[in-house]
C-alpha cells in the first residue's frame, strides 16, 4: 500500500475549539516523532474567500495528516499519547469523523 492521507473533522461544543487546538497542539511534537509521520497538523477556515469555500466553522477544525503506511496510522492511533490526548478533549468534543485515504 502507498502513502495513507487522513482528513479528520472535529467539532467542538460550541467556545471549545480554542481548548481543544491547545491540547491538539502540546501532542504534536508526539506525533511528529512517531514512525512513519509524514504531516500532522490542524487548520482552520481562512475568513473572508467568498463563494469557493464551504467553511467548517468557528467551533471545528479539520486535521490533515499524511502516513508512510497504514501500519504506521495504526500505531499512531494506539499510541498511549492519543489516549491521553483522547482523554483530555472528549468532554469538549461535539464530534469527531476521521477519512483514511488511498491516492486515487
Amino acid at each position: 500500500m502507498s502513502v495513507v492521507h487522513v482528513v479528520a473533522i472535529i467539532s467542538a461544543k460550541p467556545g471549545k475549539r480554542d481548548d481543544v487546538l491547545e491540547a491538539f497542539h502540546a501532542n504534536i511534537p508526539n506525533v511528529h516523532a512517531e514512525e512513519g509521520c509524514i504531516e500532522y497538523a490542524p487548520v482552520i477556515d481562512i475568513k473572508g474567500v467568498g463563494g469557493i469555500q464551504t467553511e467548517i466553522g468557528p467551533d471545528s477544525f479539520i486535521v490533515i495528516e499524511k502516513w508512510e503506511s497504514l501500519d504506521c496510522l495504526k500505531a499512531h492511533a494506539a499510541s498511549p499519547h492519543m489516549a491521553e490526548y483522547a482523554k483530555k478533549v472528549k468532554a469538549m468534543l461535539e464530534s469527531r469523523v476521521v477519512h483514511v485515504l488511498s491516492p486515487a
